[in-house]
């Protein structure tokens, strides 16, 4: 099993921000001196209150590029229905670049209202159906500019190169190529650098729904999964394999080409691990499920008890026994266990810096993790796993 860490980085205490990203440092360099696989940096904007605190992955990756020397640097993800599918193409091959190709691009439309809207008009989640639309044209486009030395795009909401544009210069050789030479109107445009890896580096999309589960199986992208209970999951993993398979005319393996996120406390003692994160945890669930309720954490036919609240049933002891990975080490260790028996989970990434939770008590959990847990599940130890200090 491989693993990764999920760098949500949060400043519910609202910290200084330069202590803040000194502290996400620590874990960046933590994870690859320790033979992590991959690490993973979130998109969020306008939150004010502290919950969710990255606005820029890509940003974040350059630093991981230049301090680390092996994890992988991943997105989870950039939320490409924001942004100029050109400039986008162009940071994240760039960063594949610097990084000498180590970079997972990960992928997603958005899910809070007050970012789309003023990040992007056209990305208005109210318009779930253009939203899409938008989501899938973006992500052709950064393809295609990856993958084609010269091209071109029509579609709804771009076209490159803009039309009408004529270019003549005596150091740019004129070449039908990218030219009509009779005119000298350019007809296709080049991004440079190219990535690295070739022909561009592995695409996660993070899914939730059975469409979004579907379409990226068809369209040969890896997903990545939150929340969902196993039994929940289960259903998921078999949407993506059936697709997957019926894309690739191939029996495709429950569990390959998916992500799961799990949130994670390691500690000494299970009260020790509910004392020490649980209210965090708890308290970003409920920033998180005041739009989405509790349906994603329940069991398949499993209901709701009516309650006046739609979060009233939100406790640590009703989400601890259904997705958390919270306690001792050999807890940890069997919940991950499951996790492998029935979902044949290969690629599993944890976070533990909730807000609120002290950093030290956060690395501390990271690298008891580190050394208790992982070892289960890989063909060997590592041999350069560190002491907890």
């Amino acid at each position: 099993m491989k693993f990764g860490y999920f760098c949500n980085t949060t400043n519910w205490n609202h910290k200084p921000y330069n202590q803040l990203l000194d502290e996400v440092k620590e874990i960046t360099t933590y994870c690859d001196q320790n033979d992590w696989e991959s690490i993973w940096y979130t998109e969020h904007h306008f939150n004010h209150e502290g919950m969710e605190s990255c606005t820029n992955p890509l940003m974040m990756g350059v630093d991981a590029a230049a301090r680390t020397k092996q994890i992988r640097i991943g997105q989870a993800c950039n939320v490409i229905t924001f942004h100029n599918p050109i400039r986008l193409a162009e940071d994240i091959a760039l960063l594949d670049q610097l990084s000498n190709g180590r970079v997972d691009v990960g992928i997603g439309r958005g899910i809070y209202g007050r970012e789309a809207i003023n990040m992007n008009k056209e990305a208005d989640l109210k318009d779930q159906a253009k939203n899409f639309r938008l989501f899938e044209e973006s992500l052709t486009i950064m393809k295609k500019a990856w993958t084609e030395k010269f091209f071109s795009h029509q579609g709804e909401f771009y076209t490159y190169p803009s039309p009408n544009f004529t270019w003549q210069h005596d150091m740019s050789p004129p070449s039908e190529e990218f030219l009509d030479t009779k005119t000298n109107e350019i007809k296709k445009i080049s991004i440079v650098p190219k990535p690295k890896q070739a022909p561009h580096p592995p695409i996660w999309q993070v899914v939730d729904g059975a469409r979004s589960i579907e379409w990226a199986a068809q369209n040969g992208l890896n997903t990545i999964m939150w929340i969902p209970t196993v039994k929940a999951l289960k259903k998921r993993f078999e949407i993506y394999r059936d697709a997957k398979s019926k894309a690739e005319n191939r029996d495709v393996p429950l569990g390959e080409g998916i992500s799961l996120v799990r949130d994670m406390f390691v500690a000494e003692t299970m009260e020790e691990a509910e004392k020490l994160a649980g209210e965090h945890i708890i308290n970003y669930m409920r920033w998180v499920c005041h739009w989405r309720g509790l349906g994603n954490h329940m069991d398949p036919g499993e209901e709701l008890p009516v309650t006046k609240g739609k979060l009233d049933l939100l406790s640590y002891d009703f989400l601890h026994k259904r997705n958390m990975l919270f306690g001792t080490p050999e807890y940890v260790i069997d919940k991950i266990k499951e996790l492998k028996s029935e979902l044949n989970l290969q690629n599993l990434q944890v976070w533990s810096n909730f807000p609120g939770v002290k950093h030290e008590d956060c690395m501390k959990s990271i690298k008891l993790f580190t050394e208790k847990v992982i070892p289960h599940f890989k063909s060997k130890a590592k041999s350069k796993i560190k002491a907890a200090s």
